[in-house]
């Protein structure tokens, strides 16, 4: 199944659409969020893994980076895996804490176990909260 993927952040004006295959129209809220956090983690622990045998970047890579706001070669010092069990642990923790918001076709999801009609057409919309924090002296 294909899905986009929103990600925005409270705050910033940019939407990253990201496009999401799952290999299986997950059934509730949590399963979809496993699903990401499984790609997420894997992905996260292929560039670990990742030689990086091109020490320069060529200009379209420049480009590209530049419009992120950070350009750099991708040289890793942390070489350390993520644990898949600690992510999918992180995740239900952190939606439960209201740390992200899930919106799917344009409607709040609030339960982990609410039931999703997904379609190939389906928009699934992840907003990052952020929490001011401080004191005054």
């Amino acid at each position: 199944m294909q899905l986009t993927l929103h990600l925005k952040r409270l705050g910033k004006k940019k939407v990253k659409k990201v496009p999401f295959t799952l290999a299986e129209p997950p059934q509730t809220l949590e399963d979809l969020l496993i699903a990401c956090v499984k790609n997420q983690v894997a992905a996260f622990n292929n560039k670990r893994l990742a030689v990086n045998v091109i020490g320069f970047l060529s200009p379209s890579e420049i480009q590209d980076q530049a419009t992120s706001g950070k350009v750099d070669f991708g040289v890793l010092g942390n070489k350390n895996l993520a644990n898949e069990q600690e992510a999918i642990d992180n995740v239900r923790i952190a939606f439960k804490d209201g740390l992200f918001l899930v919106f799917i076709d344009d409607e709040e999801v609030t339960q982990l176990q609410a039931p999703l009609q997904l379609t190939s057409q389906s928009v699934v919309t992840f907003i990052r909260m952020t929490f001011l924090v401080g004191t005054y002296w």
